[in-house]
């Protein structure tokens, strides 16, 4: 089933040249863009505090996600869909493992720390802008529909986990959102 997904996600590649150039565009930019869009969410004005707060558990879920997918990759030598001949690949070859997506950990620990902050609306933007980065990955031919289950699995665990250990109201969190 996760051959057949990612074929069928990777089988639109080649067949339009502007949609190839959207999603290049979406894999390259995708997650710096979701990074900037929380950034300014530090000069928010209502709730100030908690979308700073947000903001620095999106980025501490971001980092952690990242974190545990380089232990991870230590474990599980996955090789990229285009090396086994599964896949079309329009964007320069990279040199790592192929799971987890480390692009889907990026843009789903910030969507996942924004929905468990309870921000619907920004939670949507998020949950939209990673949808299209992880689409984007497999579209490409850089990674297996698995590859971006298995970045969620641990963009999720790590939301979750900053969740419990980054609580707001605390002293480290009044310092944190008092910046600027």
């Amino acid at each position: 089933m996760d051959s057949t997904i990612t074929k069928w996600i990777n089988s639109f590649a080649g067949q339009s040249a502007a949609l190839d150039q959207v999603m290049v565009e979406i894999t390259t930019f995708g997650v710096p863009f979701m990074v900037l869009l929380v950034v300014l969410q530090w000069w928010s004005k209502k709730p100030r505090d908690h979308k700073r707060h947000t903001g620095v558990a999106a980025g501490l879920s971001f980092l952690l996600g990242l974190a545990l997918a380089q232990i991870m990759l230590v474990f599980i030598h996955r090789i990229r869909p285009y090396d086994a001949g599964l896949s079309h690949l329009i964007v320069p070859r990279t040199a790592d493992w192929s799971f987890p997506s480390d692009h889907a950990i990026a843009s789903l620990s910030i969507f996942f720390a924004f929905v468990l902050q309870g921000l619907r609306r920004w939670s949507f933007i998020f949950l939209t802008l990673a949808a299209l980065v992880c689409i984007s990955r497999v579209y490409v031919g850089l990674h297996y529909a698995s590859d971006i289950l298995g970045g969620a699995g641990v963009a999720l665990f790590a939301a979750y986990a900053v969740k419990k250990l980054y609580r707001e109201g605390t002293k480290l969190d009044r310092l944190v959102t008092a910046i600027l």
